[in-house]
């Protein structure tokens, strides 16, 4: 018995000094990025937007694998305000995800130094304010995490990289957006779609030559389809997944989502129109840029490609083509292909249905009949210090239940290492959008009406890709596996972020009772505190 107990002490400390080791190999990057309000003339109209050093969008984080982010943020809005970094996997360090479940909220002219690593992480994903509808003014831009020199990617180098941040956009204020959705309104349809900021942009090329184009929806509410007059689109990565490569001549970007795409400049010398518009509405709001070639002497003209004739249907069986490349390396040397998920049996299955319930006369958003409320005290810090009364664990089913909704800081409990079937029931006639921090997750199956075990037929067990936000189509489910391999307080939410605010999301709380630096990391020396947890030192 005891010399097991110290060899497992061994191997812990073997472990933790192993980590030690890699980490202080790899780069640090060191930022400081300043937010402040500023006036952008958007859609015709002079709008407070939300910039980042003086940009709208803010600063392209261009970071390698396992680099370190050194990242000094500074607050200089008139409220508290957080970055959440979408798809960063915060390794053992739910500590930095910047969600008000792990963070206190920078307050006004103050500072906050974020510090994590892109550990075992490669692809497209990008930031936003966390905090309040500091989203709706902007405050985001792109993260590429690109391979380390010595890891093989599945396709020749591309002749340039190009970011778009696709979304929908409102021309009334966030503090008013705020004020609709706090009076128990639902936000009006968008006012229109930017690419990278605005209505009109240019990204030139050579004519011949291979381009990479990295798409995000960083919209609020919209799905979007984006298109290339007269080009095909190869697609080669989802959130930081190498994929089958097909062609497409047009690509549903769902909101909170990323693709990257290879675009070959191999028609004649001229300009081409780039598309966004927005999907599944009648109203249909369309925005473009232009493609240049190098060579061209002549504007793009005639019609826009038209939109997909194809509804919810066409758009789910195009997500059922997307494929995971099993040969590929992604971040690390071996193929992706190495994990065998679908010959794993699940240890649990939970399924999450999604509501728009009235409480006490107004709208909100529900899980499984929970509709979360933030605590003053961020759940992560009342986990650490076991301060009581801030949420309790299973605070929310697993699975649906009859009854009235209610309001709760909800919490769902999970072990380290369990590996989870996770089934989002969508029986609302809208789409929805599902995002988990911490992880990336096997996107195994979609179907419509009530999923039930018979559907587990239907999955996909050898090719499903991995990302961290999944579409859900009106009245359809939509199944995902996940291995629980990251300890923490992780958010669970829709990325349609009317809903995330008036309450659709919790916090999944990933846990162990042996504490090891090797499954996570300490509090930080530098944590903000608030709420119950403001005064207490570690």
């Amino acid at each position: 018995m005891g010399n097991a107990v110290l060899l497992h002490l061994l191997c812990g400390v073997l472990a933790v000094w192993s980590a030690s080791l890699v980490n202080a190999d790899d780069p640090y990057r060191y930022y400081t990025w300043t937010v402040t309000y500023g006036t952008v003339k958007l859609l015709d109209v002079p709008q407070q937007v939300i910039l980042i050093n003086g940009q709208f969008p803010g600063p392209r984080l261009d970071v390698v694998t396992n680099d370190n982010i050194i990242l000094n943020l500074f607050n200089k809005l008139d409220q508290p305000f957080l970055l959440t970094w979408n798809g960063i996997k915060q390794r053992k360090n739910s500590w930095q995800d910047g969600v008000l479940g792990t963070n206190c909220p920078i307050p006004p002219n103050s500072n906050y130094t974020y510090k994590f690593q892109t550990k075992d992480q490669i692809g497209s994903f990008t930031y936003f304010p966390s905090t309040l509808l500091h989203r709706a003014a902007g405050g985001y831009g792109a993260i590429n995490i690109y391979e380390r020199p010595r890891i093989p990617i599945p396709f020749p180098v591309p002749d340039g990289d190009f970011t778009l941040l696709i979304g929908d956009w409102y021309k009334t204020s966030h503090k008013t957006l705020q004020a609709y959705l706090d009076s128990g309104r639902a936000l009006p349809f968008p006012d229109g779609v930017l690419i990278n900021g605005q209505t009109y942009s240019t990204f030139s090329g050579d004519q011949g030559k291979t381009y990479m184009f990295r798409i995000s929806n960083v919209g609020m509410s919209t799905s979007l389809n984006f298109r290339i007059q007269g080009h095909s689109m190869k697609l080669v990565e989802v959130e930081g997944s190498h994929t089958v490569q097909n062609i497409y001549d047009s690509l549903d970007v769902h909101v909170g989502q990323s693709v990257a795409v290879l675009v070959t400049l191999n028609q004649g010398p001229k300009d081409y129109y780039i598309i966004a518009s927005t999907r599944f509405n009648r109203k249909i709001l369309t925005t473009t840029a232009v493609l240049h070639y190098s060579n061209s002497r002549t504007p793009a003209s005639g019609p826009l490609p038209a939109a997909p004739s194809y509804g919810y249907h066409g758009s789910m069986m195009q997500a059922r083509t997307y494929k995971w490349n099993l040969t590929a390396s992604a971040a690390r040397p071996n193929p992706q292909g190495s994990y065998h998920y679908g010959k794993i049996t699940p240890t649990k299955t939970i399924v999450l249905a999604n509501s728009a319930p009235l409480i006490n006369g107004k709208q909100r958003y529900a899980v499984n009949r929970v509709s979360y409320i933030n605590s003053d005290t961020p759940l992560k810090l009342a986990d650490y210090f076991g301060i009581p009364g801030v949420f309790s664990v299973d605070s929310i089913e697993s699975s649906p239940s009859g009854g009235a909704a209610f309001l709760s800081t909800s919490v769902m409990s999970a072990n380290l290492h369990d590996f989870l079937e996770i089934v989002f029931q969508n029986d609302e006639k809208t789409m929805q959008s599902w995002h988990l921090d911490g992880y990336d997750f096997w996107v195994i199956g979609y179907g419509n009406g009530l999923w039930n075990s018979a559907k587990r037929s239907t999955y996909n067990l050898v090719d499903a890709l991995t990302r961290h936000t999944v579409q859900v189509y009106p009245k359809s489910w939509t199944a995902i596996y996940v291995s629980l391999d990251n300890q923490g307080m992780w958010n669970m939410r829709s990325a349609i972020w009317e809903r995330q605010y008036l309450g659709q999301q919790f916090y999944l709380r990933v846990w162990t009772q042996v504490h090891s630096l090797a499954n996570e990391y300490d509090i930080p020396s530098n944590a903000l505190r608030c709420g119950k947890a403001s005064g207490i030192h570690s």
